[in-house]
């Protein structure tokens, strides 16, 4: 396998593990891409620094839609053959994408080309998926449209899962895996850039707030999938005298509770608040009401009979 000269764009422990990764099997990172200083250090960048590799944290690479000439010809400098971008949220121009020799690699954790966009993983739950898979493709014009590299399917999604178990248990492995092997495949001259079918194409616009609103007239295997794709951003909402409570943690029960969906029937043995939903009863370990803190269930003061709207 030919080593080859790689500038890696992202953030976060997975950019981390994948550009670890990389070095380890002897590709020489010649540059790192992570964002701009925050509250909280990047571990990316934290590798990158104690690598020694260069370090450049931009907050954007246009302006007006159009590339920055400096920070193009600061990438070009580099010299290159491929761009990773295991996890990036910031828009890079075509003159960065498709600079390199071989191009641009960019992981995405779906079943391409199913649920393109930038919020995946809580759409798959929400919308009622069985499976999903960790993608690497070669971005083009669109947005999670390009020729597919290595995808590695059947990742089952459990009705247990939110969005934080299946990201961090399931499509975090197998995406590190996934980004190691297509970058793997690219260098040995073995890659296959296969483009995506038109059908069963689909693109979810990003997760807000406006779609996380509990509609309790929705049969209880709907609202279970909506509180459990929320979880733990924007947080599946209801109100309770004005103000918003958000569930976290949440089961489905399928015991029929008698009564009007998003009334709360208490605690149950394990302390977590019991909703009834139509056709079972709702689960929740967490909740934040208003602006507080999220707290267990058991210490939020929400009692029995009062009704979630």
């Amino acid at each position: 396998m030919a080593a080859l000269k790689l500038a890696v764009f992202g953030q976060a422990p997975f950019c981390k593990e994948v550009t670890e990764g990389l070095a380890d099997a002897g590709h020489e990172i010649v540059g790192v891409y992570a964002p701009p200083e925050g509250a909280r250090p990047d571990p990316l960048a934290a590798l990158a620094e104690e690598r020694g590799w260069p370090l450049f944290r931009h907050k954007r690479f246009r302006k007006k839609g159009v590339a920055i000439p400096e920070l193009v010809d600061e990438y070009r400098a580099l010299g290159a053959d491929l761009n990773v971008m295991p996890f990036t949220t910031v828009i890079l121009p075509p003159e960065i994408v498709d600079a390199p020799e071989h191009g641009s690699l960019c992981f995405h954790p779906s079943k391409l080309p199913a649920y393109r966009g930038g919020s995946a993983i809580p759409w798959q739950i929400i919308l009622g998926a069985s499976e999903t898979a960790a993608t690497v493709f070669r971005p083009d014009e669109g947005v999670d449209t390009g020729p597919i590299v290595v995808q590695k399917a059947g990742i089952p999604i459990e009705p247990s899962d939110n969005a934080v178990s299946l990201y961090f248990d399931k499509l975090y492995p197998a995406g590190v895996e996934a980004m190691l092997e297509a970058v793997a495949a690219v260098a040995d001259g073995s890659a296959t850039f296969v483009p995506q079918a038109e059908e069963g194409a689909s693109h979810e616009p990003l997760l807000g707030v406006e779609h996380a609103r509990i509609d309790w007239n929705q049969p209880a295997e709907i609202v279970d999938r909506l509180v459990r794709g929320c979880d733990p951003n924007p947080g599946a909402w209801a109100e309770l005298g004005g103000e918003p409570v958000r569930l976290f943690g949440a089961s489905l029960g399928a015991e029929d509770s008698g009564t009007r969906p998003g009334e709360i029937l208490g605690l149950d043995a394990d302390g977590r608040l019991r909703v009834a939903l139509d056709g079972g009863v709702l689960r929740v370990a967490k909740v934040r009401i208003g602006d507080a803190k999220k707290v267990a269930a058991a210490e939020s003061g929400l009692e029995a009979g009062a009704r979630l709207a």
